[in-house]
């Protein structure tokens, strides 16, 4: 049987896989689901977990790919979605956490801020740090936090949101929301430094590039976009519908949508009838009259014209050929009858002269 194209999870939800070779397996992870810590307290929506007790318990998904082991490579925060890449082999640990540490892997973010950055585009350095108040919080802290770098780009604005895209360079926790804190304009949906957000966490990671360090063939994972921007306000606007707020590109302004005017109403052509057959009648043909001679000029042959069907004298039946009349056999010709000699009286004799008086 073919393998699936997800990951079945102990609740019964599925997660899409985005991409998979012999090293490596990639899936669109869910919202809520943690990587860390492995406590008894957050047992029930860790992740990693999850899939192990999937691979123990032979779930199809695992078991019609041989799976032993899988173990994430990098790691996205619980609200977060998207791109997540998993190890399936021990081996694959190491080359691929080398990529991540020497800053080889391309990341791409999709961000919903509330409120609009002052830039286009910009980069922030601001070094992060965990915040000591709050466990779980972080901060920009230009004493002992490690250095950080994001580039951003405001791709579209609408009713006093943006959306953003961003590109860490480093992969310090929270980073991307820090950083656009410190903007101004928090991520939609953070509760941790923004307000919340019927649609959770406005932070998606989209993309994800990298060399494969085993046949070294670029490598780019993605995830899907227009139900992320959706759920925030983003993407298509139906032409019934005018924003609050002009949509922009690069801070430009997008022209609304023209209306569509309706065609005008004309009345519909009537079904066509049955085609009448058309009757052809043709002329009575009439002798031309003869044409003048010219003087140095010889006359063109005239072609008599057709007789017509009125005209056309009747075509006298045809008689039935007769059968052939035998040629009489010549007769053989007949020889001519032989001439018998008369017979005279002859002279008169004695002998004879009483015969002949009895005869007469």
């Amino acid at each position: 049987m073919a393998k699936t194209d997800y990951v079945e999870l102990p609740d019964g939800s599925q997660v899409k896989i985005l991409h998979e070779d012999r090293s490596v397996l990639a899936i669109d992870k869910p919202p809520g689901w943690m990587l860390g810590p492995e406590d008894e307290e957050h047992v029930r929506r860790n992740l990693h977990i999850a899939l192990t007790l999937g691979i123990e318990a032979g779930l199809w998904w695992a078991r019609c790919r041989g799976l032993k082991f899988v173990r994430f490579i990098h790691r996205l925060d619980a609200p977060t979605t998207g791109v997540l890449l998993l190890a399936k082999s021990r081996g694959a640990l190491a080359p691929f956490g080398k990529l991540f540490s020497g800053r080889l892997v391309e990341k791409t973010y999709l961000a919903v801020t509330d409120g609009i950055p002052k830039e286009k585009e910009w980069t922030c350095t601001l070094p992060l740090g965990a915040d000591p108040a709050v466990p779980g919080k972080h901060r920009v802290d230009h004493e002992d936090g490690k250095e950080s770098e994001t580039r951003f780009r405001v791709l579209e604005t609408r009713n006093g949101r943006a959306l953003v895209e961003a590109y860490p360079r480093t992969g310090r926790t929270h980073q991307i929301r820090l950083h656009l804190l410190a903007a101004g304009c928090p991520v939609a949906g953070d509760i941790l430094y923004g307000k919340p957000h019927p649609a959770g966490l406005g932070l998606r990671a989209v993309e994800l590039a990298y060399p494969d360090p085993f046949t070294h063939r670029p490598i780019r994972i993605r995830a899907e976009r227009p139900e992320f921007e959706k759920a925030f306000g983003f993407g298509p606007v139906p032409v019934s519908q005018t924003p609050a707020t002009p949509p922009t590109i690069d801070g430009a302004a997008v022209p609304a949508p023209p209306k569509p005017v309706p065609a005008a109403s004309a009345p519909r052509p009537a079904p066509p009838s049955a085609p009448l057959r058309p009757v052809t009648t043709r002329p009575v043909a009439h002798r031309p009259a003869a044409a003048a001679k010219p003087a140095n000029r010889p006359p063109a042959p005239q072609r008599p014209a057709a007789p017509s069907h009125s005209n056309r004298k009747p075509t006298p039946a045809k008689p039935r050929p007769q059968p052939p009349t035998p040629r009489p056999t010549p007769a053989a010709p007949q020889r001519p009858p032989e001439k018998q000699e008369s017979r005279g009286p002859g002279p008169i004799t004695a002998q004879n002269h009483g015969k002949r008086r009895r005869r007469g």
